[in-house]
């Protein structure tokens, strides 16, 4: 099994350092490493140290750094426009795209989203997609942490504009003609993948994402929910662009 993954605000310049806070309560008293273990430390930004538990106390473990490491930042970079979903089905993307490779999530207020953020609640839910999307990328041994977009979410307005910026912009939607397999893709930039809400993609929202430049496109015959649909399709991506 592999080393088990926690995130830093920065990594240790020293060799030695102390784990604590959130982090070293949960590898001390919920994983329970114990003297010897190894574990992984990374920033989120590429940055990666391999360490060995030297002690444990409450809630902290003593490490020796043993080795330091960078992982490039994935080309070109994978964008999803996630259309707010009700209920949790919105966290089950955040997290399965997470595991699977997404760079940045973007939440879409989408006409037909049945849940719109709003205020302090709307922070709050990006905040929970945040840290969501933090504890995947542990899951997963990320040393990328995706980021999460929207102050708290973004418009279709923005949408357009991020399509109109990008690389290759595609959308999902199950009437389309192309599919996604057989698409052409960039070699560099940013690929913007948009999916629907629970309701789907309103008609002057895909006409709008067309004349910026994105092109609608479908997995295959079943017709995907809006928490399943984007991890299929980055899937796809990751295949055929060898991150797989």
């Amino acid at each position: 099994m592999s080393a088990p993954l926690f995130l830093v605000e920065a990594l240790p310049a020293a060799d030695q350092l102390v784990l604590d806070g959130p982090e070293g309560h949960h590898a001390a008293t919920v994983q329970r490493l114990r003297v010897g273990e190894e574990l992984l430390l990374a920033d989120g930004r590429g940055g990666t140290a391999a360490a060995v538990v030297t002690a444990v106390g409450r809630g902290t473990l003593d490490l020796d750094v043993v080795s330091r490491g960078y992982v490039d930042a994935p080309v070109p970079r994978l964008v999803v426009v996630q259309g707010i979903a009700k209920g949790d089905r919105g966290e089950l993307a955040v997290q399965a795209m997470t595991e699977v490779g997404v760079d940045e999530i973007a939440p879409w207020a989408a006409a037909r989203s049945v849940t719109q953020w709003r205020g302090d609640r709307g922070v709050r839910a990006r905040e929970k997609w945040a840290s969501t999307a933090r504890e995947a990328a542990k899951q997963a041994r990320r040393a990328w942490l995706p980021v999460v977009a929207g102050a708290p979410d973004e418009s279709t307005t923005q949408v357009t504009r991020r399509i109109a910026g990008a690389a290759a912009a595609y959308v999902l939607h199950e009437e389309a003609d192309e599919r996604l397999a057989t698409v052409p893709l960039p070699d560099a930039g940013e690929i913007v993948l948009v999916v629907g809400p629970e309701g789907g993609i309103d008609r002057a929202e895909l006409d709008a994402f067309a004349e910026a430049g994105a092109r609608p496109v479908r997995l295959g015959p079943s017709v995907l929910r809006t928490s399943t649909a984007g991890v299929a399709a980055l899937s796809v991506l990751s295949a055929r662009l060898d991150r797989w």
